[in-house]
């Protein structure tokens, strides 16, 4: 299976205003697809931080290095640029960032 992480989007409806979280060492901006898919992309620093999803989530990270750990379960699992994994639904992850920091994309299915 191929898979190359995007490096654009066209046609988008973006919302200015940034999503900040954990005093800013996680920042994303939400933008709308023209086929009504909704998506962010975003940097986080380095930590460890938890999220709650209401949707599923696919998370690519675009550069830089993490690990996570979905729902709890299982030992982490580390992503570099390039990779990604998904979150189901009504569920969290965790995210760790040892270095630098990550950048990513997410998209809400």
């Amino acid at each position: 299976m191929s898979y190359s992480a995007p490096e654009q989007f066209a046609n988008v409806t973006l919302t200015c205003k940034a999503n900040v979280y954990f005093d800013g060492k996680v920042i994303s901006h939400s933008f709308t697809l023209a086929d009504g898919s909704l998506k962010s992309v975003g940097l986080i620093h380095a930590g460890t931080y938890k999220f709650n999803t209401d949707a599923t989530e696919k998370m690519e990270i675009i550069a830089g290095n993490c690990r996570v750990r979905i729902a709890g379960q299982g030992d982490w699992t580390g992503f570099t640029g390039g990779t990604w994994f998904d979150v189901p639904a009504k569920s969290y992850f965790e995210i760790e960032v040892a270095e630098g920091s990550a950048e990513y994309v997410c998209s809400y299915l």
